[in-house]
């Protein structure tokens, strides 16, 4: 798709969060807007991100590096929306969400188009990371049920005990590049329907979705301020672990990021959930089904470029199931790499040059460690596309866990095989792994399927399932080193991460009905 059609058929969209002109435009190459009490508002500063598109690598906006001055004002607009909001009838409230899922549902395919330009991915894989973060949204439409508390009458003589979910005030989200719209989705939706106030920061490298999505709340009768957005790096990643009005904080993204906001925000005293790296595994014993095991590890293996923290970029072949890396291999060199919006790409580029590097970097330490490349994608050139971030799939077999390659997080088409003789010891080389996201069995045996359930050290777990990750009725529920926290995102602990509990216990004597004498002694429940 050209730009020009993308123009064509986003004539309010595109106008309304990018700024062609003003006087800190540079060339035609359009500002990305802040969204600040329910307008989008260019920045002020003097510094700016140039986000490209990549596969060609050409400028596609400027991002701003909001002001110090800017983010307070997206921070006080939030905190004055907040009263108002908060007593908004929950009726009201899940009246925006409805509308707001229709909204999304109905410009599915333009948010496609821009992910695709600022992020890369293949326009059904970036219409599927919408529907992921509308059917989130659309189980906010449920939230009456989800925000009910508990009461339990006559614990005590005419002693009764009920408790409320309240909101916590402003929160705030930091959304990685990988799903820019599905992970937003994941955070202020919830959120506000419990009646919180939100300020997003989605990623520098592609926030043009999820600025779409704040202009399709405002379409849907979210009131102004309810949810901000400023845009920046480091110093507006402190200034959301700092800000002493900013309650929780909800995060996606890497280790040491997600390291640091975690330690920061938590130190000031704030709620803190923090997604971060995995190193997920898939088990594929020798009485799988070959054929559905096969199609189903190369697409969770290669799908979005590998870019997924859910991505299944480890596969532990056991017993004769060693013997399927030729059939592996073939399927995924059937794979057509090509930018995201030509029709019949099964994957596009990497995010960024610096993406590329350090995933080649990968795989060469992986050769240089002893691995072997059964499948090569370094130096792919896509004819219309050379300056193109592109990596083609790799596959590394001969794997040992204490190779760089297979320790650290590659977050690009990269599949490194192991082989082990039983499934104790696959189990063994995922739990002694820090990683805990995911991990998924491929087997027709139901015992080997319970005993892997039991077993495996992941949150999450797939039988036959590559990539188990829940719809959002479940919360997403990665552990150990892939996550910090204490409440996951959406599903019930989603609710639970942005509420707080309220507890009344309250007495209405029987006795006071018959104006009988005061009590003085010292009262006694029984």
């Amino acid at each position: 798709m050209t730009s020009v059609m993308l123009r064509n058929r986003l004539p309010v969209l595109e106008k309304s969060w990018v700024c062609m002109t003003g006087a800190r435009s540079m060339s035609s190459v359009p500002n990305t807007k802040l969204f600040i009490n329910g307008k989008f508002v260019e920045s002020n500063t003097k510094d700016w991100v140039d986000l490209h598109n990549p596969a060609t690598n050409e400028v596609v906006t400027r991002v701003p590096k909001s002001t110090s001055l800017e983010m307070q004002k997206a921070v006080e607009s939030a905190k004055n929306a907040f009263p108002a909001w908060s007593n908004t009838s929950i009726i009201s409230r899940q009246s925006v969400m409805f509308k707001f899922a229709e909204l999304i549902r109905k410009n599915m395919k333009d948010l496609a188009a821009n992910i695709t330009k600022e992020q890369g991915k293949t326009l059904v894989d970036a219409e599927g990371d919408v529907l992921r973060g509308l059917q989130v949204v659309e189980h906010c439409c449920s939230i009456p049920s989800l925000m009910q508390g508990e009461t339990l009458s006559g614990i005590a003589k005419d002693l009764d005990t009920y408790s409320y979910k309240l909101p916590l005030g402003v929160c705030a989200g930091i959304a990685p590049f990988n799903f820019p719209a599905m992970v937003p989705l994941w955070m202020f939706p919830v959120a506000i329907t419990v009646g919180n106030t939100y300020v997003m920061k989605p990623s520098e490298r592609d926030p043009g979705a999820c600025m779409m999505l704040l202009e399709l709340l405002n379409e849907a009768g979210c009131p102004p301020g309810v949810v901000n957005a400023i845009h920046g790096t480091h110093d507006s990643v402190n200034f959301i672990c700092d800000h002493p009005d900013i309650k929780a904080i909800s995060f996606v993204g890497g280790d040491k990021a997600g390291k640091h906001i975690y330690e920061r925000g938590a130190k000031n005293g704030k709620r803190v959930q923090s997604n971060m790296g995995a190193k997920n595994h898939g088990v594929v014993m020798p009485d799988a089904n070959k054929e559905n095991s096969l199609n189903q590890l190369v697409g969770a293996a290669f799908g979005a470029a590998g870019q997924r923290c859910m991505a299944l970029s480890t596969a532990i072949f056991v017993g004769e199931a060693q013997n399927w890396l030729p059939d592996l291999k073939a399927r995924a060199e059937s794979l057509k790499v090509n930018a995201g919006h030509i029709p019949g790409t099964d994957l596009g580029p990497v995010i960024s040059p610096e993406a590329k590097k350090r995933i080649l970097e990968l795989i060469e330490s992986g050769v240089q460690e002893g691995a072997k490349l059964l499948l090569d994608g370094r130096g792919l050139v896509v004819p219309g596309f050379e300056k193109g971030n592109f990596v083609g799939p790799t596959i590394l077999t001969d794997v040992t866990p204490s190779m760089r390659c297979y320790k650290e997080e590659i977050f690009g088409p990269v599949l490194v095989c192991l082989s082990v003789d039983t499934l104790d010891e696959a189990i063994q080389i995922i739990n002694k792994n820090p990683y805990g996201n995911g991990a998924a069995v491929f087997t027709n045996n139901g015992a080997t399927a319970r005993k892997f359930t039991f077993e495996a050290q992941a949150g999450q777990v797939g039988i036959n399932v590559p990539i188990p990750v829940p719809l959002p009725m479940f919360s997403f529920t990665g552990s150990r080193g892939s996550f910090l926290g204490d409440q996951h995102f959406y599903g019930k602990q989603g609710v639970n991460f942005y509420t707080q509990t309220k507890t009344i216990t309250s007495s209405w004597r029987e006795q006071d009905v018959t104006h009988t004498q005061a009590a003085v002694a010292m009262p006694v429940m029984k």
